[in-house]
């Protein structure tokens, strides 16, 4: 039997890592470990829609947990929905726990510059303060200091 082009592809588009997870997470619906590697996986392979359903499936069972809003921020981010990604960074920024700051720095540097960004035309007040925080997070990222000259013109 030859097979179609059509059914190559959907056979290639099975990830059994992923399966695996969605059986596991059917198995046991309170797996939060199984559902933030789902979540992952996904992100891994750049299925936005599920990996985006899935943070949200994680952000409501883990909703102080900050990592979850990050990776959703990423997801949104992704899908160019700014206005999303921002509020899911805002969300992280303001979920992380001061004996996490250090461990976290390079997400937190990241999150401020991009909510600094999605600032840059509406609220160069906020931007500045978001910058300010990024580079204080990551001094030599070229990005924010390239934004923090732009806002101080």
């Amino acid at each position: 039997v030859k097979k179609s082009p059509d059914m190559q592809v959907a056979q290639e588009q099975v990830n059994p890592a992923i399966e695996a997870l969605k059986k596991q997470v059917e198995a046991n619906p309170k797996d939060n470990n199984a559902l933030v590697n789902l979540a992952v996986a996904y992100q891994e392979g750049k299925d936005w829609t599920n990996a985006l359903e899935t943070w949200k499936k994680v952000t409501t069972a883990l909703p102080d947990w900050a990592p979850a809003y990050y990776s959703e921020g990423y997801v949104y981010q992704s899908l160019k929905d700014v206005p999303n990604a921002t509020s899911s960074y805002q969300k992280y920024i303001s979920l992380v726990k001061p004996e996490e700051l250090e461990a976290s720095k390079a997400n937190l540097a990241y999150a401020h510059f991009f909510v600094a960004y999605s600032q840059f035309e509406t609220n160069k007040e906020e931007a500045k303060k978001n910058i300010a925080k990024s580079l204080e997070y990551d001094a030599t990222n070229a990005d924010a200091i390239k934004l923090k000259e732009a806002l101080d013109k």
